[in-house]
């Protein structure tokens, strides 16, 4: 006899994602934790490799309509199923408040993806939890009230800066059907939305950490000293918030005399104008482009590396990274890091003892650049230090208890 459905259906952009391991990490953690649920996914996966982490996973994972045309006998039968919910007509009612402001096929199709999520998830589910505060959680919300269900979520960075304030105050609203509680995963994000809230202390911040137990202890490095060749490498999708165009930009204002070679790992809507970006500034013969890559790829690349530069910056849409999981993951090998101030990177580096928290602009990264190059000693001190605070402050285990108390209070109604 097979075990009763889960009583939490968690919902999740796509799955798996190779740019999300932080979603993974904590999936599989709640998993470990005794935390029962099946995974709602809104669209199928696109990326061809896989991290360890989703083949760890021993959730059910199902699809959503990823696009409500590809499936009409299966919207269609799950909107009349979902009209017979007694909290139909208040999702209609919100819905038609949101599409009202937000006049898109986008919003439209969250609402039919509601109605398949609230029509197929089984009975025995008693509440929803969504990874990122806009799509997802769109869906959640609208779901979670046709059923008469609580639902909660976990925000990032882009669905933060990103949302209209209308909508993420109204999800943070126990007047407008707002989320139970909320999860951010920095005290950036974490006070933005706190002061956003009706009730502040529903949010709580909960910092993914790392999962030291999946990576491997760091390598006996034998450091580089100052003219030795620099291998520098990032990790980050090429996107405009990462900031690969003004490091491209600073790599070619490096001096001549100053041996280097650039890998960068991910993939992205600009990889042809960024490799273009590389050819007109005379660094393309210098840099290696491996496109996506999966975990353990990335860790031998850090093992092999002499600093790990991710120049973070804020989008022209107000898009910004939250905490990147990538600069604790370097930190976790003993590799060095140059990186920028940005939203909640200080909340890990402290500029100067953790690593460089430098400007954006072309030319402040290739100063700090060149600093850590003629000072590989002031690196490695920097490097040793991250690690420690690593391994003190940001692991994952604090924050998985944390979410599984919220979780099971929200389940249990309480």
């Amino acid at each position: 006899m097979s075990p009763p459905p889960p009583p939490l259906a968690v919902l999740v952009k796509g799955w798996p994602r190779l740019s999300e391991t932080f979603i993974a990490q904590e999936l599989v953690a709640l998993e470990e934790a005794g935390l029962s649920f099946e995974i709602w996914s809104l669209r199928h996966p696109t990326d061809v490799k896989r991290h360890p982490l989703h083949d760890r996973l021993k959730a059910k994972v199902r699809y959503l309509p990823e696009y409500l045309y590809q499936e009409p006998d299966r919207v269609w039968a799950a909107r009349a199923t979902a009209q017979a919910l007694p909290g139909y007509a208040e999702a209609y009612r919100i819905w038609r408040s949101d599409l009202a402001r937000d006049p898109s096929r986008n919003r439209i199709r969250r609402f039919g993806q509601a109605c398949v999520l609230a029509a197929e998830a089984p009975s025995e589910v008693l509440g929803l939890y969504a990874h990122f505060l806009h799509t997802p959680s769109s869906v959640a919300r609208y779901a979670a009230i046709m059923r008469g269900l609580p639902w909660s979520f976990s925000a990032h960075a882009k669905d933060i800066w990103t949302s209209p304030d209308w909508e993420i105050s109204e999800k943070l609203s126990s007047q407008h059907h707002g989320a139970a509680f909320g999860a951010t995963c920095t005290g950036f994000g974490a006070r933005h939305l706190q002061q956003m809230s009706d009730e502040p202390n529903r949010i709580d911040l909960i910092y993914h950490g790392l999962d030291l137990a999946r990576f491997p202890a760091p390598p006996a490095r034998t450091w580089r000293r100052a003219g030795d060749p620099l291998k520098l490498m990032s990790v980050g999708r090429l996107v405009e918030k990462k900031g690969f165009d003004r490091l491209i930009a600073a790599l070619a204002l490096l001096p001549e005399d100053l041996d280097w070679h650039w890998t960068h790992i991910g993939g992205g809507g600009l990889n042809d104008l960024l490799q273009d970006m590389a050819k007109d500034a005379g660094v393309f013969e210098r840099i290696t482009w491996r496109g996506a890559c999966d975990q353990p790829e990335v860790i031998e690349a850090m093992r092999n590396s002499d600093l790990f530069v991710l120049p973070s910056r804020v989008a022209a849409d107000g898009d910004r990274d939250g905490l990147p999981n990538v600069l604790m993951e370097a930190a976790s090998q003993l590799l060095p890091i140059l990186s920028t101030p940005v939203s909640a990177i200080p909340e890990f580096l402290d500029s100067g003892t953790h690593g460089l928290l430098s400007d954006d602009a072309p030319q402040a990264l290739a100063d700090a650049i060149l600093s850590l190059a003629r000072k590989p000693g002031m690196a490695q001190e920097m490097a040793e230090a991250a690690l420690g605070r690593l391994r003190r402050d940001f692991g994952m285990d604090p924050g998985i208890v944390q979410l599984v108390t919220r979780l099971d209070a929200m389940l249990q109604g309480s």
